[in-house]
């Protein structure tokens, strides 16, 4: 197995407003995207992310926000969400913990409370998924295009 990553660069309606994001993609073809600063988080959950999206993030630590994108009519596996959530564990603070807890919910319920700082959402109806810390090990090779 390889892992693989690249830095996607995701251009916004403003072309001087873009994100530098973490691509990784899981088996079964599924796309992971993962914010690298305060910014970057903002303009992923909050901009990128589309309503069917699943969001995840560390509970009660600092982290990046990881989006896996959703595909029309179909949902991933329990499996696959966990793979997500452990991406989210390994892009924060508790990269070297044991098992951790990682919120999980669709996009839709991602909100920005007014006035706060980047990468400060609120978030609703969240799933606590319980995982280890792991880089994802894939098979795709970086075909230079963020699907985005």
């Amino acid at each position: 197995m390889q892992k693989w990553q690249t830095i996607v660069t995701a251009h916004l309606r403003n072309p001087d407003d873009h994100a530098r994001l973490l691509h990784y993609i899981l088996p079964g073809g599924w796309k992971v995207l993962v914010g690298r600063t305060d910014a970057d988080n903002d303009r992923l959950s909050l901009h990128i992310a589309k309503p069917n999206d699943w969001w995840f993030h560390i509970r009660g630590m600092p982290g990046s926000h990881v989006l896996l994108l959703a595909r029309p009519g179909d949902d991933p596996d329990r499996a696959t969400l966990k793979r997500a959530a452990a991406i989210a564990a390994y892009h924060s603070k508790a990269r070297t913990a044991g098992l951790v807890a990682v919120s999980c919910t669709r996009a839709r319920y991602v909100t920005k409370p007014r006035d706060a700082p980047a990468g400060t959402v609120n978030i609703r109806k969240e799933t606590i998924l319980k995982v280890r810390p792991e880089a994802p090990q894939v098979t795709a090779t970086d075909d230079g295009n963020s699907g985005l």
